[in-house]
C-alpha cells in the first residue's frame, strides 16, 4: 500500500463510523422516542440497548482499528436492515434519500470488510506483535 494511503485510513474509518458514534450517544438522550419509533415500524424495543452498544463500541472500534472485519461487517449488516425496515417509503423523497445513504454506507462497511483497518490501526499492531 503507497504511503498516503496509510495514512488516509484512519481518516476514512473516522468518517464513515463517526455518525453512528454520536447517533447512539443520541439514541440515549431520546431513549423513549427511539423505542416507541422502533415499535411504530415493527422492531421490538428491548432491542435498542444492543443497537446504541453496537452503535457506540462498534464506531469506537473501527475509529480506532480494533476489529475492523467484524464491526464492519455487523454494520453492513445493520446498515441494510435500517434501511429496508425504517425507510422504504419511496413515496417519501427524505426516505429515498436516506435509503439511498444507508445503502451506500453499507457498501462502504463491505469495502471496510474486504480491505481491513490499514496500517495504523490497533489491528495492525496486534498482527505485528
Amino acid at each position: 500500500m503507497t504511503n498516503y494511503m496509510n495514512f488516509l485510513s484512519p481518516i476514512g474509518r473516522i468518517l464513515i463510523a463517526n455518525i453512528f458514534l454520536i447517533d447512539g450517544i443520541n439514541k440515549i438522550s431520546y431513549y423513549e422516542g427511539v423505542a416507541e419509533w422502533m415499535l411504530l415500524n415493527g422492531v421490538p424495543d428491548f432491542l435498542l440497548p444492543l443497537v446504541i452498544l453496537l452503535e457506540i463500541f462498534g464506531a469506537l472500534a473501527i475509529i480506532l482499528g480494533w476489529r475492523v472485519k467484524l464491526f464492519s461487517l455487523f454494520f453492513f449488516v445493520f446498515c441494510i436492515l435500517t434501511a429496508i425496515i425504517f425507510h422504504r417509503d419511496f413515496t417519501n423523497n427524505m426516505d429515498k434519500v436516506i435509503f439511498m445513504k444507508n445503502m451506500s454506507m453499507a457498501g462502504g462497511f463491505f469495502f471496510l470488510f474486504l480491505h481491513g483497518a490499514g496500517k495504523f490501526s490497533l489491528d495492525s499492531l496486534k498482527n505485528k506483535g
